[in-house]
């Protein structure tokens, strides 16, 4: 045992680290966006089936509950797969993981597209679910654990920049192969099929280029200095981080993970309510990140602004625009994560979107009933328009991003994928909820609805503001030092 706590067998190495290049900054960059693509996959699988949501319930002749199970169905394969992602991504590896994420990708794809009935179109979409929810998990565990503490902030929210550009590639492709069809979304496709089958079809693209890039990137550090691949680690170390002190961090990883053995579901247990308090912050910052209701907007938006007047190619257009807004909002959290910190952002974001949703809580109150459906006035459904883009604005330039960020930093090596899964799985389930319950309580009232995401973005403000550590700067493997705002004023 050396004197620094190291076991000598495990010490790499001494010489200089080797040179990479002149840019560890920008490969620490180019290999956060490749992981980032699963997040791309995520967000372009969920949201694809916008667009084809009034085709489905037409043909196969379902009812608001029945669409919410259909379009939900995903997110229960999601939360599965979130939970068995972490430990068998501490088992096989991220890399690895995620080239087995892409080929469920592109059968689940293929399957959606070619379904016959609601339960064979559901049993795929959860398939798909299984890959998304993995996705979620590994992505962010990987960013994480290559970037730099001065870089992670930004690094980390590139997975929710992926994200959105995914909602954004999948709704225009849903407008495009809409528009180019004869009859919209149920219409035929010029090379033929139905419209809708295409928008599910055409995730097979990016699932495949994910599943080539991933083949192309190194494993993990911390991973292989779990494995006990020193060598291999120190090549990866060195290309991050130029001619920083790759032995020095090396030595920190492994006394962060002195405790080298599988990692298990018991080892996030607590003395209180169950669970490590950590843990329970990760859990409810997950589940108040969806049951802000951003997913409704994502998920049904071409069927809410049809509701409310709109045409089917106006909707799809609006719904566009919303998701033009959460990318470039999403650009301007990466400019801001890791300059001003998470806690700010998080709290500016909850007191955002608990204005912008109140705003569209009383529009739809005034919203009038023709020929059986909502439908806005002159005044009231401009304002909604611009409240439920500001909305999204809000969202995404805070409570997006820096959720996954936290979400990939906030637990302790020896613990990291294990607690990422459960939370991951915890924010599948609030989606899930969220939105199987919208078609029905938007079927009672959408100022219902939008008043309950308004009450939950009051409580998301309150809950950070006494629960909620900052990360900012810190490094990975002192995470374990973390305490609660009011725990560091004493009052916990």
């Amino acid at each position: 045992m050396a004197d620094d706590g190291v076991p000598a067998e495990t010490r790499p190495p001494g010489g200089p680290p080797p040179e990479h290049g002149p840019h560890p900054a920008a490969t620490a960059v180019l290999l956060a966006g490749a992981a980032a693509l699963g997040g791309f996959l995520f967000g372009y699988d969920s949201s694809v089936i916008n667009g084809a949501v009034g085709a489905i319930e037409s043909e196969f002749g379902l009812g608001s509950v029945a669409v919410g199970l259909v379009v939900s169905s995903a997110l229960l394969g999601c939360a599965a797969g979130a939970w068995f992602a972490g430990p068998m991504a501490d088992r096989y590896g991220r890399v690895r993981m995620m080239q087995i994420v892409s080929v469920v990708f592109v059968i689940s794809s293929v399957g959606a597209a070619l379904a016959f009935n609601a339960w064979d179109l559901t049993l795929w979409r959860v398939a798909g679910g299984l890959a998304i929810g993995a996705a979620s998990v590994i992505a962010p565990a990987y960013i994480a654990e290559i970037a730099p503490a001065e870089l992670r902030g930004r690094l980390g929210s590139l997975q929710q920049m992926a994200i959105v550009l995914g909602i954004f590639a999948a709704l225009v492709a849903d407008y495009v192969i809409a528009r180019v069809s004869d009859g919209g979304a149920s219409g035929e496709f010029p090379w033929g099929g139905t419209a809708w089958r295409w928008m599910f079809a055409s995730a097979v693209v990016p699932a495949v280029f994910y599943g080539v890039i991933a083949a192309t990137i190194p494993e993990s550090p911390r991973y292989l200095v779990k494995k006990r691949e020193l060598s291999r680690a120190r090549e990866v170390l060195a290309r991050v981080m130029g001619r920083g002190d790759v032995d020095t961090k090396i030595s920190e990883i492994v006394r962060s993970l002195a405790r080298d053995r599988p990692v298990h579901l018991r080892d996030l247990r607590g003395d209180r309510f169950g669970l490590l308090p950590i843990v329970w912050v990760g859990i409810l910052l997950s589940v108040f990140q969806q049951f802000v209701g951003i997913n409704v907007i994502f998920y049904y938006s071409t069927s809410l602004w049809r509701a409310v007047g709109f045409s089917e190619q106006d909707a799809m257009l609006t719904s566009v625009i919303n998701s033009l807004v959460n990318v470039v909002a999403t650009l301007l959290a990466i400019a801001l994560v890791d300059k001003i910190g998470r806690r700010p952002l998080l709290l500016a974001g909850a007191a955002g979107m608990t204005v912008t949703l109140g705003i569209l809580t009383l529009c739809f109150t005034t919203s009038r009933v023709v020929d059986g459906e909502p439908a806005l006035g002159d005044v009231a459904g401009p304002v909604a328009l611009v409240a439920a883009n500001l909305y999204v604005f809000a969202f995404a330039a805070t409570w997006g991003p820096v959720v996954w960020v936290m979400l990939g930093e906030m637990f302790s090596n020896v613990i990291r994928a294990s607690a990422l899964a459960v939370a991951a799985a915890a924010q599948w389930l609030a989606n899930w909820l969220i939105t199987t319950t919208f078609p029905g309580l938007s079927g009672i009232s959408l100022w219902l609805a939008y008043g309950v995401y308004t009450t939950f973005a009051v409580l998301a403000f309150f809950f950070v503001l006494r629960a909620v550590p900052e990360t900012k700067g810190r490094e990975l493997e002192d995470m374990d030092q973390l305490k609660s705002p009011v725990r560091r004023r004493g009052v916990g």
